[in-house]
């Protein structure tokens, strides 16, 4: 099975084994475009895997910081109340890059800028590059492809 994200479609596709579509989803990765270096609020490219899964058993719109559960659950009146906030809900899939001096190490690696497939707020639009780096999904998506891969799932990112 394998993950791949397209940034110029703004959709991805989890695919078997034979490269067959299990899964679409529309997603949105940077409003800044594609980079690799950290600080960039870029969504980084290339070959990836998941290195972590966070957030089994935990509810619908659940709610992270720093990879932690606050203990809120997301609505509508708690993002009117701190607008400000990067959500990130339900699940987390953090990826680690794979390929030295694109997206792994140095001032390039995607597991030290913290990049996440991750739940956002439903409000948030879909198919449009609207992060800060991350892969937004959909609450139900992310928990649904989050029931459905593994630790060391590879991720592919392309431009």
């Amino acid at each position: 099975m394998e993950i791949r994200v397209s940034i110029g479609s703004q959709r991805m596709l989890l695919v078997d084994t034979d490269g067959a579509c299990i899964r679409r989803y529309a997603i949105s990765t940077a409003a800044l475009g594609a980079g690799e270096q950290i600080g960039s609020f870029q969504t980084p490219r290339g070959r990836h895997l998941i290195r972590a899964r966070i957030g089994a058993g935990l509810p619908l719109c659940a709610v992270f910081k720093a990879r932690r559960p606050t203990g809120e659950v997301w609505t509508p009146d708690l993002q009117t109340a701190q607008p400000e906030r990067d959500w990130i809900l339900s699940r987390i899939l953090w990826l680690s890059g794979t390929e030295v001096g694109c997206n792994r190490l140095g001032c390039v690696d995607s597991m030290r800028r913290y990049i996440y497939i991750h739940g956002t707020p439903d409000t948030e639009p879909m198919g449009v590059a609207a992060s800060h780096g991350c892969i937004r999904m959909r609450n139900r998506d992310v928990v649904e492809l989050f029931e459905l891969v593994q630790a060391g799932t590879p991720v592919l990112i392309e431009a």
